[in-house]
């Protein structure tokens, strides 16, 4: 009987104990809900600025596991659905220019080839790196003989510019004598590019770039190196050769364009150029709409009133060289822009012919070896 009075006695020690431990659990949850809430919504905030009201008012740190569940099931999800709408927006990116390519490209396309393998994109890297060495280092020498002389720069700009297209329908011409090349386009597309770039030489020796002997010695001595280089460059690596031309077209982009910035206005009052009046408004537009290859014929056709008008077409040419040279970087990618008929009816077969061509001499005589 004693004992079980003692023991009677002490339950409510126990139990005031048990209440102790009890409450000190409730402190303790309560703490590690108010850290992870913080810690939650600290993240949240970091990725959604609007903010959030689902605790109570008196005891912001006072709810449960249901509430904090519901809170996220609520939150979570509008926060992730948030970013990655943005992810997309980025990811979404209009190209400025897209190359049409011929139904045999499409399908090779469709098999899943990838024309960038890992192998080749340090090739890439390589060629490219050695391309902007180049035209850096002729852009220095340029901009140090001719940074007060205009129009004696743009002479020897456009005399090199043409060179690259007498020399890729070098190698081309070669390549259809040994049978190894039937891709009439590149050749028309090439010599429309040289056409142009030919009379924008004229333009600047009517403006008398070429007055000085200094000028046309350099010019055209610059011009005879040049075109050696770049015919065995595009006979080793085609690609290599057409980003070069590209990186030279993008410089007298870039020239054409901060002369225009800076002398606008007195452009503006100044006669055209009558070579630059047949060219841009002749009636024979043909050569004009085939080296244009982002553009469907007829689409543009420039107005002359004044010479600013002549060099900002000039600048505008440069850019669709630009164009150009970047879709011929995939091998097989140019075509003409008279290949694509508006009147032809899309319903009939018609006659595929195959045309034989090659990346580069080493590709052409691997392709002869192994053809019967």
């Amino acid at each position: 009987m004693g004992n079980n009075q003692r023991i009677l006695s002490s339950m409510p020690d126990l139990q005031n104990d048990n209440i102790s431990i009890h409450r000190e659990r409730e402190r303790m949850a309560t703490a590690l809900c108010c850290s992870v809430s913080a810690i939650t919504v600290s993240s949240l905030k970091a990725r959604n600025q609007k903010g959030f009201h689902c605790f109570h008012a008196q005891n912001p740190c006072r709810f449960n596991s249901l509430t904090f569940l519901q809170f996220n099931s609520r939150k979570l999800y509008p926060v992730q659905a948030t970013i990655l709408q943005d992810e997309e927006e980025r990811v979404v990116v209009e190209e400025s220019f897209r190359p049409k390519t011929s139904p045999e490209i499409e399908e090779e396309g469709s098999r899943g080839e990838s024309p960038d393998t890992p192998s080749s994109s340090w090739v890439i890297k390589v060629e490219q790196s050695i391309n902007v060495f180049l035209t850096d280092s002729v852009i220095k020498i340029l901009d140090s003989l001719y940074h007060d002389r205009d129009y004696a720069r743009f002479f020897v700009l456009e005399t090199i510019a043409r060179v690259p297209y007498f020399a890729f329908m070098s190698v081309l011409h070669m390549y259809e004598s040994f049978g190894w090349w039937r891709r009439a386009d590149y050749l028309k597309v090439h010599f429309a590019e040289s056409w142009n770039e030919m009379h924008h030489l004229l333009i600047m020796e009517e403006l008398g770039g070429n007055a000085w002997w200094f000028d046309r010695f350099l010019a055209q001595h610059i011009a005879i190196f040049y075109y050696f280089m770049t015919a065995f460059m595009y006979a080793i690596s085609p690609r290599m050769a057409y980003h070069f031309s590209e990186c030279v077209e993008s410089h007298a982009f870039e020239t054409y364009d901060k002369f225009l910035k800076a002398k606008g206005e007195e452009l503006k009052g100044m006669p055209p150029s009558e070579v630059a009046v047949k060219y841009y408004t002749g009636d024979d537009l043909y050569l004009f709409d085939e080296f244009q290859t982002s553009r469907t014929p007829h689409s543009r056709r420039p107005k002359i009133e004044n010479l600013y008008d002549v060099f900002m077409n000039i600048r505008d040419d440069e850019a669709e060289h630009c164009k150009t040279m970047r879709a011929c970087q995939t091998h097989g990618n140019l075509r003409s822009p008279h290949s694509y008929p508006e009147d032809a009816n899309e319903d009939e077969p018609g006659c595929i012919l195959v045309e034989a061509d090659c990346e580069g001499i080493v590709d052409c005589i691997k392709k002869s070896v192994a053809s019967p």
